[in-house]
C-alpha cells in the first residue's frame, strides 16, 4: 500500500503521515515513511527525539556523485538519469517504533525542478520507493506534487489530502487534484483537520464538493498541538476518538 499525503504547509500534513505511519506499523506492517518535504517535520510527529540526526538524502553527496557519475556544483556533465538507487532506503532509513524513516531534503541549487544530479537521484528514490518495494509506504509531500512522476503515479494507492477549514488551504487542496489528474493519479480522500464545529465541515464540504459523509474530520486539539512541544509522537497525542477517525481511514484505503 503507497499513501502520499498532501496539502498546504500548516494544515497537519506530518501529523496525519506519522499517525498512519505509526498505526499501521502496530498492525504489524512493515512502514517505509518518506518526508519529501523540504519543511521537513515528519521525524518530529513520529517521535524521534530532536537530538538525533538524521542526514538527509539530498545531503549524501559521495552517495549522490558515486550512483550518478557526476560532481555536485558542476554544470555540463553527462551522468546518469536511471542511477542504482535498490540499496539506498537500507543504507539511509532510520528505524523507530517500527517505522524506517527517509528524509529527502531540498535541493540547495537555484532551479529545485532543475535535472541535476541530487533531483535526478531524488526522483529515481522515489520512483523506486513506490513501484519496488514491498513495504507500506507513507508519504509526507510538499504542497502539491513534486517528487511525483506519470510513472511513480501508477504506483501510488491513493493521494490524502489534509485540509483545514480555510480558504488558501482549499484552495492548495484543488490545485493538488489538478496536478495529481495530470500525471494519472485519480484516487483522492480528503482530511479536514482542526475542525472546530459543524460550521467548519460544511464550508469544507461545499469548497470541495464532496459530501460531509465522505470525508474524515480531525477536530482542534491542544494536546496533539502540544505533542511536538512534549516530544511524544502525533499519535500518542491524539485521544480516542481522534485514533478512531485514523483507523477507519486505513480500513477505507485498504477497501
Amino acid at each position: 500500500m503507497k499513501i502520499a499525503v498532501s496539502g498546504k504547509g500548516g494544515v497537519g500534513k506530518s501529523t496525519i503521515a506519522a499517525a498512519l505511519a505509526l498505526t499501521l506499523a502496530r498492525k504489524g506492517q512493515r512502514v517505509l515513511a518518506l518526508d519529501a518535504d523540504p519543511d521537513a517535520n515528519l521525524a518530529c510527529a513520529l517521535g524521534i527525539p530532536g537530538t538525533v540526526k538524521i542526514s538527509p538524502v539530498s545531503e549524501e553527496i559521495a552517495l549522490i556523485e558515486e550512483r550518478t557519475g557526476a560532481k555536485i556544483e558542476q554544470y555540463g556533465q553527462v551522468f546518469k538519469l536511471n542511477p542504482d538507487v535498490g540499496d539506498v532506503a537500507e543504507k539511509l532509513a532510520f528505524s523507530h517504533n517500527g517505522v524506517e524513516l527517509i528524509v529527502l531534503g531540498a535541493v540547495k541549487r537555484g532551479g529545485g525542478g532543475c535535472a541535476c544530479p541530487e533531483n535526478v537521484f531524488i526522483k529515481a528514490l522515489v520512483n523506486d520507493l513506490v513501484l519496488y518495494k514491498d513495504e507500506t509506504l507513507i508519504m509526507d509531500m510538499e504542497a502539491g506534487i513534486e517528487h511525483l512522476g506519470r510513472a511513480t503515479a501508477a504506483g501510488v494507492d491513493v493521494m490524502a489530502i489534509v485540509v483545514e477549514p480555510g480558504q488558501r488551504s482549499l484552495d492548495c487542496a484543488k490545485t493538488v487534484v489538478k496536478m495529481s489528474n495530470e500525471i494519472g493519479l485519480k484516487n483522492f480522500i480528503f482530511i479536514g483537520n482542526k475542525i472546530t464545529g459543524e460550521d467548519d465541515k460544511g464550508f469544507i464540504s461545499e469548497e470541495l464538493g464532496v459530501r460531509s459523509e465522505e470525508l474524515f474530520f480531525l477536530s482542534y486539539s491542544e494536546q496533539i498541538r502540544n505533542s511536538d512541544r512534549d516530544g511524544v509522537s502525533a499519535l500518542d497525542g491524539m485521544n480516542d476518538e481522534e485514533i478512531s477517525v485514523i483507523k477507519k481511514l486505513i480500513d477505507v484505503i485498504m477497501e
